[in-house]
């Protein structure tokens, strides 16, 4: 840990991807806690992957603070279709936005990962130095490998450069702001409006994918967003810090929570025919909660408030392939 002061609220902050799930959560916490600065482009407005463009952002807004919580990002069918997009956008979006940062001599960077960078079969609940001991997940590999890459490139920028960059691992993310695309989201978003529809269109029958028994660890973006602060403010080490619950729950039982939240009395079915991906995932978080964090938000209250803001916002969501 840290004996570093406080973050500055009042330099410029940049959080990059700040329209997405973790983005816009961590612009209404920094804003909450008092950032005076903050600042943030659209993917319309800055392509992280156009290198030209991203060093000429970085010379108009000179941060010094960045967020990179920016990423292509989606679930299981969309990794194991799209494994080229996965790995060249995500590696080019890093890249340019760490070396950008470099240049300016941005003094702290936060690199925002996954919990998909350790090995399929890691040894339950995953620790930190986990990474790299096996094979990983076949289904999204091209992503993990990349989120491998931001990992060793702030280790890289400590080491010749000196500058306190950290990187944080986060488990399964769910909250306001999600992609609840019926191809391109993650497995709780996309049973959220597979229950929803079902519930509004009066079907009995719901089918999931897989077998319902894998494992699954998740944790609210809002309690995301304040690990991401107190990281900032605490920790100072080239390792990356697992962020989550330290719990888990088969997807079975998370698509009881879900029907529960949404109202939906009818049966769930299992299509064995598509893939689980991996059995479990579950982080050891004794590292962040050493630290003097915890998350405070419930899984069934988390998902019913997501439900909430679902169906509050159903006319206007992210819809990414």
């Amino acid at each position: 840990m840290s004996d570093a002061p406080l973050l500055d609220r009042s330099a410029v902050t940049y959080v990059a991807g700040h329209r997405g799930l973790v983005g816009s959560a961590l612009w209404r916490h920094f804003e909450a806690e008092g950032f005076t600065q903050l600042v943030g482009r659209s993917s319309a407005e800055l392509d992280l992957r156009d290198r030209d463009a991203v060093f000429a952002f970085f010379d108009e807004v000179r941060p010094a603070q960045v967020v990179l919580a920016a990423a292509k990002v989606g679930g299981i069918m969309a990794n194991a279709t799209h494994p080229v997009d996965f790995l060249s956008d995500n590696l080019r979006i890093q890249t340019n936005v760490m070396d950008a940062a470099l240049a300016q001599r941005s003094h702290r960077l936060l690199f925002l990962g996954s919990s998909c960078i350790y090995p399929r079969l890691a040894p339950q609940p995953i620790r930190e130095d986990a990474l790299l001991t096996g094979p990983l997940e076949a289904t999204n590999d091209a992503y993990a490998i990349a989120k491998i890459a931001g990992i060793i490139g702030v280790q890289a920028v400590r080491r010749q450069h000196g500058l306190p960059w950290i990187s944080a691992m986060p488990t399964n993310l769910y909250g306001p702001g999600d992609n609840f695309s019926p191809t391109g989201s993650h497995v709780l978003p996309a049973m959220i409006r597979r229950y929803d529809e079902a519930l509004a269109a009066g079907d009995d029958v719901v089918t999931n994918w897989g077998t319902g028994t894998p494992r699954r660890e998740f944790l609210h973006v809002d309690d995301l967003a304040a690990a991401c602060l107190h990281l900032l403010e605490q920790y100072d080490a080239p390792e990356q810090v697992n962020v989550g619950t330290g719990v888990d729950h088969t997807i079975a039982e998370i698509a009881g929570f879900v029907a529960e939240a949404v109202g939906f009395e009818g049966e769930t079915r299992w299509d064995t025919t598509k893939p689980d991906g991996t059995p479990q995932k579950r982080l050891d978080v004794g590292l962040l909660t050493g630290s003097g964090w915890t998350p405070r938000t419930g899984l069934r209250e988390g998902i019913a408030s997501t439900v909430e803001w679902y169906r509050a916002h159903v006319g206007d969501l992210r819809e990414l392939g």
